[in-house]
């Protein structure tokens, strides 16, 4: 069986994976980011390589490769992660550092929201002459668009879910982000606004709202709302044969996805609500951005 490793890297944690060609997860291990710093953040990315070949009693002679999930923009041609807002790596090298690190030539390094997408699109078993949409709501928001088998990428910087604007309530009925108001940390503010009680989190308030407290319906009707706005915009501009969630506000929250569509249906018209019946959420989860880069490290440079 040949392998890979997937490697996930966010501001919080980067965890590593051994993945086969048919996108098993074999292996996996997790450490926390260093953010401090460029060179330490690069350590613990080869601490977590390290950790998983050693769980598994293997070595990176049986890799075919490694692929890399970096937030923000990357340069993937030249194995670059170019911007992040999370971490110190402006114009980082990190296909170059890590080939010189593991003396693996196969290094392939994309969007980490790309790379989920990729094991999402697999998992489905997408079909090459369709539209695919992966959305992630957690911390952010965003989205990448799979269509007929390739990612749609535009000028670099498609898939940029969140910047989309929404008539917010929050905002005064003004126009705002979508992931200003509607991602993970927006969730738990919103409800420390509303209900005048600090130290409110986002699992507070799903957790409150399944349990019958009445006072959490208008946050979550309004925070399902703006993500309804959000999906019509992709509804209309590439009217996808499928879309699949994910990220951990929506994944662990499964609830939600009967009321996106409720809410998503009332925008659309006929024509566009064979969607609403291709909507779904993940059921790989956080082990998605892992699964795809590994799945991305079988690639031959």
């Amino acid at each position: 069986m040949k392998k890979a490793i997937g490697i996930d890297i966010g501001g919080t944690k980067i965890a590593a994976g051994i993945v086969s060609e048919t996108g098993e997860l074999l292996q996996r291990a997790e450490v926390k980011s260093d953010v401090s710093d460029r060179e330490l953040m690069f350590t613990r990315v080869v601490e977590a390589v390290e950790q998983v070949l050693k769980d598994a009693s293997l070595s990176v002679a049986d890799m075919e490769g490694i692929g890399v999930g970096v937030p923000g923009k990357v340069d993937r041609e030249q194995g670059i992660a170019v911007y992040q807002n999370n971490l110190p790596w402006a114009e980082f090298p990190v296909a170059s550092r890590l080939r010189e690190q593991f003396g693996l030539k196969n290094i392939t390094i994309d969007n980490d929201v790309c790379m989920a997408a990729f094991a999402e699109w697999k998992h489905a078993k997408g079909k090459q002459d369709e539209t695919f949409v992966y959305v992630t709501i957690s911390t952010g928001i965003a989205c990448s668009i799979i269509h007929q088998g390739s990612f749609f990428r535009g000028a670099g910087f498609a898939g940029e879910f969140g910047l989309i604007p929404v008539l917010s309530k929050t905002a005064g009925n003004r126009l705002e982000r979508l992931e200003f108001v509607s991602a993970g940390p927006a969730i738990g503010k919103l409800a420390q606004s509303r209900l005048q009680t600090a130290n409110l989190t986002t699992k507070d308030v799903f957790e409150q709202f399944q349990a019958g407290a009445s006072e959490y319906q208008p946050i979550i009707d309004e925070v399902t709302d703006n993500w309804a706005q959000g999906l019509y915009s992709i509804s209309c501009l590439l009217d996808p044969h499928e879309i699949v969630f994910g990220g951990s506000v929506i994944a662990n929250n499964p609830f939600l996805l009967e009321l996106i569509k409720e809410k998503l249906k009332a925008h659309q018209i006929p024509e566009q609500q064979h969607l609403l019946n291709r909507m779904s959420i993940s059921t790989i989860k956080q082990d998605n951005g892992v699964i795809g880069a590994g799945l991305r490290g079988f690639e031959k440079i």
